[in-house]
């Protein structure tokens, strides 16, 4: 009977996240994300986002919406900043490889002067 009281609880918050994720969906014309509560299932974070995904980890309902939310306002904000973070990537990417060319570069340099002072 306890088992089966806490499996229903299990079903009763898990269909509350999802109705609530449906809900701000709508509202802010988002499609492409799905809720999967995990109770427990890292006790260092509330919640996260992984591709599509948002998981939440809190046991309280009240706890495990709000961080339904911050998830979901986390993943807007990602969205936003994706470009910015891509173009910082690349330019690292590029100012890696020129500092490469050019440490080459004076290695060479270095290598033909040791040969000259022999």
């Amino acid at each position: 009977m306890a088992t089966e009281k806490v499996c229903n609880l299990s079903t009763d918050l898990q269909k509350k996240l999802e109705d609530e994720l449906e809900k701000l969906k709508r509202k802010l014309s988002i499609n492409d994300l799905q809720v999967i509560w995990i109770p427990e299932g890292d006790l260092k974070l509330s919640g996260k986002v992984e591709g599509n995904m948002i998981f939440i980890y809190e046991v309280d309902e009240e706890k495990a919406i709000d961080a339904l939310r911050h998830e979901l306002i986390d993943y807007i904000i990602s969205k936003v900043i994706e470009p910015y973070r891509a173009f910082a990537n690349k330019l690292v990417e590029l100012m890696n490889e020129e500092a490469y060319k050019r440490k080459e570069q004076v290695i060479e340099t270095l290598k033909k002067l040791i040969e000259l002072s022999n």
